[in-house]
């Protein structure tokens, strides 16, 4: 039986989104727990839907488990030097504390970005090996949207991703993880490693693995194969800006000529259908029209994604533009949500249900343009935020994301709530009452994890540009940090303005 310690440290940093992510909002109980500590790891992660809750049911019946700390930011702005120092300290003390280990399991997310430090994990990792010496394996669990850094490779023995976007794999990513361990148990450490970066940055909308390329790139994935502890594709996130920001292949063995040629395979593969990565998208207006034209015959909901304010890519939840296409087209019958406005919500709460109350909803955290819609709504339900997930992306989850409130005007229904929460349950709709399935159009703010859980409902999915702090185009981001010579998109720009 093996000691084994875990933990987990996540933050998903857009270094263009304000505000800074500090050591409180890691310790919020939003759509997933506040920060754990100890034997509240165990339950608290255990039977939910993290690569931990795998990892941990996959092993805790063979080996000796050493909970350290978990937590997860989310995503936004820069993790603060606080933050960062307190939660990374905190695990790292708690690793030396443990004393002999045999192995360490880290539940990461790939692509934090700190005020000290632009590699998060990658320092962590330096920290962590430090603690436990050369002898002693390191198997990491990584979002498939990591950037992963020459240090995250060089401190671990091996690496395993999520294979889907929407994540609707996160618990099986760890029981993946804990084959790979065991194996890295059985061998010892693996000696040899190969890290490619592609010349180019992946926007999220094309990283979907629902549809090619994506789906038949990451089925190329390995775990404890042959000479192969982990061949992981990573697609990177591009509101990270640091150096080795974009997609990756990783891979992790005992012979270095299989670990090269696996390496070299898959991202040959990834090279040559970067013309095939393409998500059409429209504007607002041109969203909303294309909806009613549909919905006038449809039998189930046509679905607008408003991608560029998705508080999963660090987006504030609360612009307006795609608010403001809905009523002005007159639209009927259509919900939009999830909208972060806790003053709003608030206020329709204090007016109770059935109210009439004038609100300036929404357009308050920018970007610069967006402005709230000012208008008299209708108070139809109420909510208190607090509601248990159901879904195949977020699922088995207890989410307190503050008051809510489902206001109306015209035809137009908004779900608002006090705390942010990306689009990609259905369960936040149904606490006011609303059955998405039932509904004539829905707009989410959401990127692609609404996809699990609402395209299968949907007569179509129309993706929309409406001013957000995430940009779906990553040729418009001023980045300061990202290696010259990267296109900024699929056969994009590079960066520094040299023609592609």
């Amino acid at each position: 039986m093996a000691r084994i310690a875990v933990g987990g440290f996540h933050h998903e940093t857009n270094c263009f989104a304000e505000p800074k992510t500090d050591y409180a909002y890691f310790n919020i109980q939003r759509d997933r727990p506040p920060l754990v500590r100890g034997e509240e790891v165990l339950r608290r992660l255990g039977g939910s839907s993290f690569a931990m809750a795998g990892f941990m049911a996959e092993t805790q019946d063979e080996h000796s488990l050493l909970p350290l700390l978990w937590t997860s930011g989310g995503a936004g702005g820069l993790v603060t030097a606080d933050a960062y120092e307190r939660i990374a300290g905190e695990l790292v003390g708690r690793l030396s504390e443990a004393g002999d280990v045999d192995a360490v399991f880290l539940d990461l997310h790939g692509a934090m970005v700190s005020e000290p430090f632009e590699d998060g994990e990658g320092e962590l990792l330096r920290r962590v090996r430090a603690v436990v010496g050369p002898a002693v394996p390191i198997v990491i669990s990584l979002d498939y949207h990591a950037n992963v850094t020459p240090a995250m490779v060089e401190h671990s023995d091996a690496m395993v991703a999520y294979l889907t976007y929407p994540h609707v794999d996160r618990a099986e990513t760890g029981r993946r993880a804990a084959a790979a361990l065991r194996m890295v148990l059985r061998r010892g450490r693996p000696t040899e490693r190969a890290l490619r970066k592609l010349p180019f940055l992946l926007p999220l909308n094309d990283q979907c693995t629902l549809v090619e390329p994506s789906r038949s790139i990451v089925a190329g994935s390995m775990v404890a194969e042959g000479d192969l502890a982990s061949l992981a594709y990573l697609a990177g996130f591009p509101p990270s800006d640091l150096f080795w920001c974009g997609p990756a292949v990783i891979a992790h063995g005992w012979d270095q000529g299989e670990v090269d040629r696996a390496a070299d395979r898959m991202t040959r593969e990834v090279a040559l259908q970067e013309p095939n990565f393409a998500v059409p998208m429209v504007s607002p207006e041109a969203g909303v029209a294309e909806a009613q034209r549909i919905a006038a015959h449809a039998t189930r909901p046509v679905v607008i994604a408003d991608t560029q304010d998705n508080s999963g890519c660090g987006g504030t939840a609360d612009t307006t533009g795609l608010l403001k296409a809905l009523v002005a087209a007159g639209v009927e019958d259509a919900v939009l949500g999830l909208l972060c406005d806790p003053a709003a919500a608030a206020a329709a709460h204090a007016a109770g249900e059935g109210a009439r109350v004038r609100i300036a909803l929404g357009g308050h955290a920018g970007p610069e343009g967006v402005t709230p819609l000012e208008a008299e709504y209708v108070v139809e339900r109420l909510g208190s935020g607090r509601f248990r997930t159901t879904g195949q992306v977020v699922g088995g989850r207890d989410a307190d994301i503050g008051p809510m409130a489902l206001l109306r005007l015209g035809g137009v229904r908004v779900v608002v709530t006090s705390k942010r929460m990306q689009a990609f349950d259905q369960a936040p709709f149904q606490h006011l009452g609303i059955e998405p399935a039932r509904q004539r159009i829905l707009g989410l703010k959401s990127t692609c994890h609404f996809r699990a859980e609402f395209e299968p409902i949907a007569e179509k999915v129309i993706i929309v540009l409406a001013p957000g702090i995430y940009l779906a185009d990553p040729s418009a981001y001023p980045y300061r940090r990202l290696r010259p010579g990267v296109r900024l998109r699929p056969l994009g720009p590079d960066h520094r303005g040299a023609a592609a």
